[in-house]
C-alpha cells in the first residue's frame, strides 16, 4: 500500500472581491502545486472572492447603513454561486491534473433563495467533482454581521489514499464536537482554514494534531492595505482606517505527535509543498485513537444532523 501523500498549502492573497480575478489565482496555484507533484492543495477560509475585513475597521454594526448595504450588495455580487458554474473552470484543471482541492468560498446558494452569503469550504476531487460543499456552523463575532449560520450537510470526509481528509472552518476548529464528527468517519488528514493569523494555527493546530493522531493542515491567506482595491465600495474609507496587515498568514502543517512538519510561514504569499507518511498516524494510533479503542462509545455518544437546511422541504 502506498504510504505517502504529497499536500500543497498555497498562502495566498484573493484579487479581493474579484471572483473571477480570484479564481484565475487560484487556478494557477492549484497547476503549480500539480506540476511539483501535489496530490491536494488548501487554500485559506473565505478567499474566493474574500474576507470581510471591512466589518471590523468601518463600524459594520451600524445598523441600516447605506455604506454598508452598498458594500454588501457588491460583496454578493461577486460571492461564489457553485449551482451556476462558477467552480467550473477550476473543476476542469484538478481533473486535468489529477489533484484534489479544498478551497475556502464565500457562497450565494440557490437553496436558500440565493441572497444571503455563506462561509463554506468546498472539497473537489481528482475526478474534479464538488463532493461536499461545508457552511461554517457558527461565524465569528463581527462575521455574524455578513454571513449566516450553515449547517452539517457538509460535515463529511473523503478517501484520499492512504488518507481520509476532511475540513473545517477557522474557529470551527475549537469546536470540540465538530472535530469528533470528522474524527468518526475516520478523518486522519485534517484540513483547518483561515483568513490569517498565525496566533491561530500556532496555538491550536499541534494539540488538535496531538487529540486525533491525524496530521493537520492550515492553510491561511495574507492581506495587507495596499490589497485594497480602488474599486471597493468606498475604498477611501477602508484605505484610511486600514494601517498594518489584516492577515500576515501563518500556514502550517503539523504531525499526528503534535511536532511541526512545516512551521508557521508568515513572509507573505508562498506555495508550501511537504510529503506527508501515513505510518506514522498508524504509529501514534497504537497508543491513543480517538474514535476506535480509545473511545467508549457506550458511555458518550455524538448525534450529528446532516440534513441541509432548506426553507422549502
Amino acid at each position: 500500500m502506498k504510504n505517502t501523500l504529497k499536500v500543497a498549502l498555497a498562502q495566498i492573497a484573493p484579487v479581493w472581491l474579484n471572483r473571477e480575478k480570484t479564481l484565475e489565482k487560484v487556478i494557477d496555484y492549484t497547476i503549480q502545486a500539480a506540476d511539483n507533484g501535489s496530490d491536494l492543495v488548501t487554500f485559506g477560509e473565505a478567499l474566493l472572492p474574500g474576507y470581510p475585513f471591512w466589518l471590523d475597521k468601518m463600524n459594520g454594526s451600524e445598523f441600516n447603513s447605506p455604506i454598508h448595504k452598498e458594500i454588501h450588495a457588491h460583496y454578493m455580487d461577486q460571492a461564489v454561486s457553485i449551482e451556476n458554474g462558477h467552480l467550473e473552470p477550476l473543476c476542469k484543471v484538478a481533473k486535468e491534473k489529477s489533484i484534489a482541492i479544498y478551497l475556502g468560498i464565500i457562497e450565494k446558494p440557490s437553496d436558500r433563495g440565493g441572497h444571503s452569503l455563506y462561509c463554506t469550504i468546498v472539497y473537489i476531487d481528482k475526478s474534479g467533482d464538488v463532493k461536499s460543499a461545508h457552511r461554517k456552523l457558527m461565524p465569528t463575532f463581527e462575521e455574524r454581521l455578513s454571513w449566516s449560520p450553515g449547517d452539517g450537510n457538509g460535515l463529511v470526509t473523503h478517501a484520499l489514499p492512504p488518507f481520509r481528509v476532511g475540513g473545517l472552518n477557522c474557529w470551527e476548529n475549537w469546536m470540540p464536537m465538530a472535530r469528533a464528527a470528522m474524527y468518526a468517519q475516520g478523518e486522519d488528514l485534517h484540513v483547518s482554514v483561515w483568513p490569517g493569523n498565525k496566533v491561530n494555527t500556532e496555538q491550536l493546530l499541534p494539540t488538535i494534531a496531538m487529540e486525533s493522531r491525524s496530521y493537520v493542515i492550515g492553510v491561511s491567506g495574507v492581506f495587507k492595505p495596499e490589497d485594497i482595491p480602488v474599486d471597493f465600495p468606498h475604498a477611501d474609507i477602508m484605505k484610511q482606517k486600514t494601517t498594518s496587515i489584516l492577515a500576515n498568514g501563518g500556514s502550517c502543517l503539523v504531525a499526528p505527535d503534535g511536532s511541526w512538519v512545516i512551521e508557521p510561514y508568515t513572509q507573505g504569499e508562498k506555495l508550501l509543498i511537504a510529503e506527508i507518511d501515513h505510518k506514522k498516524v498508524r504509529e501514534e494510533r497504537q497508543n491513543f485513537d480517538p474514535s476506535g479503542h480509545y473511545s467508549r462509545p457506550d458511555v458518550l455518544s455524538l448525534n450529528v444532523n446532516k440534513e441541509r437546511q432548506a426553507v422549502i422541504k
